[in-house]
């Protein structure tokens, strides 16, 4: 009873662990979505880093919006606060701010009105002219700031934002998107590195247009970043995307170009087969992902980063030294104006600091990342948080199995944590956790179960010693139960391993029976696999067949792809047990289809569920006549002719079998017709060409055909056996009355 409870208990816990591994594998969303709650948790459980000094945020708060008027903003002010930030020493400004549309000013409308009317009179002087072209050049407010852009000590970078899709813009039409594209020029790639052609055909989130600044402040400035963000499912902001394709060209997000200009240097964007391999800005790489999304290291909740109020630098009450040489970013951090995020630290948290983190995360080379040798490292704790306590748990009580469960789960989860806090590596806690648990708990039902139920789980395991399709067929009709049998057509199965006894006789009982276990097993596996039944072991030697008692229509198709995946098996093992240094088995097989009586044959008492007939004997017969022709898969015309199609066999010859009046052309099973390459297809040509010749009793040339079959493989065990009865027959021919029949001498 213990000894089934293990084997269960092994079934059940490799069972979940390949469900833990397929459902990681194929990214199961629930999974997923609590996957990334837990990695907020250890955000949280990390608490808050200090940021590096190079990054300060220049914000529209409230006391800004009460000081400075409501929002939006004239252009004056932000012209305003480029200069000062300028003279202050700022190196970079970065606007989390898109100068969208035209700024709304009276006083230009004034002149251009002015100028209307001087036109509709007539009045012609170049000097009035001039005097009123720089009068609305100063009354610009748009050309102002644009100027001051230009002049400016400081690096601007404009920030602008993409729309995803063209849903809500069938009004626009190609020109204004071609301008749009135009103005937003400045924050493409312009080093992209692939490493190889098929690198090329890589595919990234596609935008439909970006929704630039008005082109004249567009104009102005040397670098410009989309400031585009999308959540996870729960609404977080983890990942932020640093490459976005809109039409041909590649674009950099609001943070990279800030990197840019602070550093001057271009970032290089390097894109293998399977996606973003990296994105090198000087001497920072930035890690992302194969789509190119970054997983944001956040320092902290909200004003992890310095805020400075925006009135309080226009009103001159903020001193230089915290600007000079500074990152400044522009945006906004008050709730009526709603650039709000939810991150792992805050449900209200400005996507104007989103950026900051970036930021710092690239300049102090700080990262969240998934190693590369994360998802083995996640495969194999999937397995080693099932195995252990589906080893240890079938050996152990209730409360000793409980607390080696809590243990490691406690363990596992402390080690991720450790990892994440200290190495900024994020491995998968919740796949290991749920296979521990489900491990656990269903073990300790089943455990439960199968004492509660031990009387039936002794009476199912009489079931073993009986194939499950006759299982099944009891079961149905119990009157099977009775002696008798019936009238099929069937496919017959014989099996025998090449100089076993030999074999036996290297081998102590013990590693013998191992052995035999073992290739038995494995050949059994894939005779019911294609629903054949086992009809009995003799030795080493299998027998079955395919038709009975269930009701196969292509017995003899599956008798041979079984016979097939048998030897391959077989040959898979024999590399395994050359590796251990143990025998290694070759195994011969006749199959042949026909007419037979199967049913329960034997006593009252003791009855066996087989077969009888000529076409088992012919059956066995073909398994022995292998030795002569060195082939390990012989069947005969009449499975052939059923098979046809499904398998590649070529015609070995035409023999007469001991104790059987009619000749039989007997085939040999070479493998599936579309996996045989060419080198076997032309052998078997020339070994056709051969037999006719051989039929014909022109030796000569049928010795020409064998030899061509030995050029391509010289251990071919028919053109071999064939080779040597051409010459003997060249050297004694049979007689003219010969039939081309090979008669065999002993069974």
């Amino acid at each position: 009873m213990k000894n089934l409870f293990r084997i269960n208990s092994v079934t059940i816990t490799a069972s979940l662990i390949i469900i833990g591994m397929a459902a990681y594998l194929w990214h199961v969303p629930f999974l997923e979505l609590v996957e990334l709650k837990t990695v907020d948790l250890r955000f949280l459980s990390r608490g808050q880093v200090p940021p590096g000094p190079e990054v300060v945020l220049a914000v529209i708060d409230e006391k800004s919006l009460q000081h400075e008027g409501k929002w939006v903003w004239p252009r004056s002010k932000f012209t305003q606060l480029v200069q000062i930030l300028s003279e202050c020493g700022a190196r970079v400004i970065a606007f989390d701010i898109g100068f969208l549309e035209p700024d709304r000013n009276s006083t230009v409308a004034a002149v251009t009105n002015f100028e209307h009317v001087i036109r509709r009179l007539g009045i012609k002087d170049e000097r009035l002219d001039l005097y009123l072209k720089e009068a609305r050049q100063e009354a610009d407010n748009d050309f102002v700031f644009a100027s001051v852009i230009k002049r400016s000590k400081a690096r601007v970078v404009l920030g602008y934002f993409f729309q995803m899709t063209p849903e809500g813009l069938g009004h626009i039409d190609e020109k204004i998107v071609k301008q749009q594209i135009k103005n937003a020029r400045t924050s493409r790639y312009s080093l992209i590195r692939y490493t190889s052609d098929r690198a090329q055909q890589v595919r990234f989130p596609e935008a439909f247009m970006p929704q630039s600044n008005i082109r004249i402040i567009a104009r102005s400035a040397r670098y410009s970043g989309y400031f585009n963000m999308f959540p996870d499912r729960d609404g977080a902001v983890r990942w932020v995307p640093l490459v976005l394709r809109c039409r041909k060209h590649l674009y950099a997000p609001l943070a990279v170009q800030a990197v840019r200009a602070y550093t001057g240097r271009l970032p290089t964007l390097v894109i293998a087969e399977y996606g973003i391999q990296k994105i090198q800005i000087g001497k920072y790489a930035i890690p992302t992902n194969e789509s190119g999304q970054f997983m944001v290291n956040y320092r902290g909740g909200p004003r992890t980063f310095p805020h400075i109020s925006i009135t309080d630098i226009l009103r001159h009450r903020v001193a230089p030294e915290r600007l000079k040489d500074k990152i400044v970013l522009v945006g906004s951090t008050a709730v009526g104006i709603y650039d709000m995020r939810v991150t792992p630290f805050s449900n209200v948290f400005p996507g104007l600091e989103i950026h900051a983190n970036i930021i710092d995360n690239i300049l102090h080379q700080d990262f969240i990342q998934r190693p590369n040798w994360a998802t083995i490292f996640d495969l194999a704790a999937i397995g080693l948080m099932g195995l252990i306590p589906g080893l240890l748990l079938p050996r152990l009580r209730a409360l000793p199995g409980m607390a080696i469960a809590i243990g490691l789960l406690v363990a596992y989860i402390v080690t991720c944590q450790y990892l994440f806090s200290h190495r900024g590596a994020w491995l998968n806690i919740v796949h290991p956790a749920t296979v521990l648990v489900l491990v656990y708990v269903s073990l300790t039902a089943y455990k439960y179960l199968t004492e509660e139920r031990q009387k039936k789980f002794i009476r199912d395991a009489f079931s073993t010693y009986l194939a499950p399709s006759v299982v099944e067929q009891l079961i149905k009709s119990p009157e099977k139960l009775v002696l008798g049998g019936e009238d099929r057509v069937i496919t017959a199965f014989f099996s025998d391993v090449q100089g076993f006894t030999s074999i036996s006789e290297k081998l102590n009982p013990t590693e013998l029976v191992e052995l035999l276990n073992e290739f038995l097993t494995e050949m059994t596996d894939i005779i019911l696999r294609y629903e054949g039944t086992v009809d009995k072991f003799e030795g080493d030697a299998i027998i079955a067949f395919f038709g009975a008692p269930n009701i196969l229509e292509d017995h003899a198709v599956r008798a041979c792809m079984a016979g097939v995946d048998m030897q391959r098996r077989l040959a898979e093992l024999r590399a395994m047990w050359k590796a251990k240094g143990r025998p290694q088995l070759k195994m011969r097989i006749g199959l042949n289809t026909g007419s037979a009586v199967v049913g329960n044959m034997g006593s009252k008492t003791r009855m066996d569920y087989t077969m009888m007939g000529d076409t088992v004997n012919t059956a066995a017969r073909l398994e022995g006549v292998n030795k002569i022709y060195g082939t390990y898969m012989m069947i005969s015309s009449s499975t052939y002719k059923a098979a046809k199609g499904m398998i590649f066999a070529r015609e070995l010859d035409t023999i007469g079998v001991v104790g059987k009046g009619e000749p039989l052309v007997v085939y040999e099973v070479i493998g599936y017709p579309g996996e045989i390459d060419d080198n076997v297809r032309t052998a078997a040509c020339e070994y056709a060409s051969g037999l006719d010749a051989y039929r014909n009793q022109d030796w000569d040339n049928a010795i020409s055909h064998f030899k061509r079959v030995l050029s391509i493989n010289p251990h071919d065990g028919p053109a071999q056996t064939m080779l040597k009865r051409c010459r003997e027959f060249k050297a004694t021919p049979p007689g003219r009355d010969w039939d081309g029949v090979f008669r065999m001498a002993t069974k």
